[in-house]
């Protein structure tokens, strides 16, 4: 299950959708808005999306985990919107029976999610600037003041 959404979710209530008595581990990962990026003050976030290629392509991402790592479930909610520091803008879990399974398509899950998603975000800096980063290209460049693509 992959989703885009606009209000906050709840992590606790995601991973219980991942119970399963075959699963020998669950492997959880949180993104948060932080205060700082490329040695710039950050003091909040706005993520834009396309939805529907968002969705399709998140589902693609956590079929191809459940391929290559044999996973029991996987589920992956990015939020869109204005965030402020702290907030949890992406949240990923995966179950299987073994550990190392987990840990790699978790990895794999949230690696893949920010290269091929198509998710922007827009940094607001201390200094009042502000810069449209695509999370859904390697490396993050900043284009200041720039509109994400569509």
């Amino acid at each position: 299950m992959f989703k885009i959404s606009s209000e906050p979710f709840d992590p606790a209530s995601l991973q219980r959708v991942l119970a399963e008595a075959r699963a020998g581990a669950c492997v959880t990962f949180e993104g948060w808005v932080r205060n700082h990026n490329e040695g710039q003050a950050v003091q909040s976030l706005e993520y834009e999306a396309y939805a529907p290629l968002a969705v399709k392509e998140g589902e693609r991402i956590l079929a191809e985990a459940h391929e290559k790592y044999a996973l029991l479930g996987a589920v992956c909610v990015h939020r869109v919107g204005h965030l402020r520091l702290g907030d949890l803008a992406v949240w990923v879990g995966v179950t299987a029976e073994h550990r190392g399974a987990a840990f790699d398509a978790c990895r794999y899950i949230i690696d893949e999610a920010k290269a091929r998603v198509p998710i922007w975000k827009k940094e607001h800096y201390a200094t009042g600037s502000t810069a449209w980063i695509n999370a859904a290209t390697r490396g993050e460049h900043a284009t200041p003041d720039a509109r994400p693509p569509g």
